[in-house]
């Protein structure tokens, strides 16, 4: 099973305002393993970019002067997604997005390129993360607090940053790193860890038990009494 895990970052928040991808990044997941395999660019939209989303991502009209155009960027990008499942957190944004490149370029071009989601199978991980976890915060960042998965780079929103970010925590929020691995070797290696396991137990339960000496036990009290005397009779261990 061929998975991309995928990102964007954009001009603002209104695809239907005009709004325009200006970054993308894309990790691949076969079998859930990551294999290594990334995609990332940068585009020049043509347009201005709004207040409020470069104080997200950081990222300026200056900075993308010099980018290719989302046009020069398709084939590659088309060629990394197709026939994936992509997995994309509040997903209908992203997917929007990239359908609304797609028919912009649609109208200029001989060969209507295909809309995203015709020719790969889409899945929301926050939909996931609201059915696994309802009533709770379910934000990319909150999700890594959940699952334990170090953000502490992401200062600022980065498409391949948080793509990546995004893989870890959805193979942990849907089965683990137990299933992650599942080739022979490792396999043999979870035998022989439950057969040490095993031996383990039966040497606790062969463990003799030792009883405190009186002596053991009147020194035991005398420092209770001590401790009563300075917490004014608070010792955890009268309770």
């Amino acid at each position: 099973m061929r998975q991309v895990v995928l990102d964007t970052e954009t001009t603002g928040l209104e695809v239907l305002n005009g709004h325009r991808i200006i970054e993308i990044g894309a990790v691949e997941v076969v079998n859930r393993r990551l294999t290594g395999r990334t995609f990332h660019k940068y585009m020049n939209p043509d347009r201005a970019i709004d207040d409020g989303a470069k104080e997200v991502h950081g990222i300026t009209e200056a900075f993308l002067a010099d980018k290719p155009r989302f046009a020069d960027v398709w084939p590659e990008l088309e060629t990394f997604l197709r026939g994936a499942e992509l997995v994309i957190h509040n997903a209908p944004f992203d997917i929007a997005f990239l359908n609304a490149e797609v028919e912009w370029l649609a109208a200029k071009a001989a060969d209507a390129p295909e809309r995203v989601d015709t020719f790969c199978d889409i899945t929301d991980s926050l939909v996931l993360a609201r059915r696994k976890h309802p009533g709770q915060k379910n934000s990319l960042d909150a999700l890594c607090r959940r699952y334990m998965v170090d953000n502490s780079q992401r200062e600022l929103h980065g498409a391949l940053l948080d793509a990546e970010i995004l893989a870890d925590v959805y193979l942990l929020m849907t089965g683990g790193q137990d299933q992650m691995f599942s080739n022979g070797a490792d396999q043999e290696q979870k035998s022989q860890s439950e057969s040490n396991q095993q031996a383990v137990r039966l040497d606790i339960e062969q463990l003799r038990v030792v009883q405190a000496k009186p002596e053991e036990l009147a020194a035991h009290e005398a420092m209770l009494e001590l401790m009563d005397k300075h917490s004014d009779g608070q010792t955890l261990w009268r309770r």
